[in-house]
């Protein structure tokens, strides 16, 4: 007959715990990131500006 029940030895050891870095790695990360997604905006409207000012110049002609 088998039990549902286990026996000491099997129980799991737990996940260990999250520390919190105190060297401000993670928020260096996280300006580095919003810094990323900024430049790439300005960059992607600047194209876009780009594009559009030389097929408005060119229909004109």
């Amino acid at each position: 007959m088998t039990t549902t029940g286990g026996t000491p030895h099997d129980v799991r050891p737990l996940a260990p715990a999250v520390v919190p870095t105190t060297n401000g790695t993670e928020r260096r990360k996280q300006r580095g990131v919003v810094l990323r997604v900024l430049v790439y905006v300005v960059v992607a409207h600047g194209l876009a500006a780009y594009l559009y000012f030389l097929f408005t110049i060119a229909g004109r002609h």
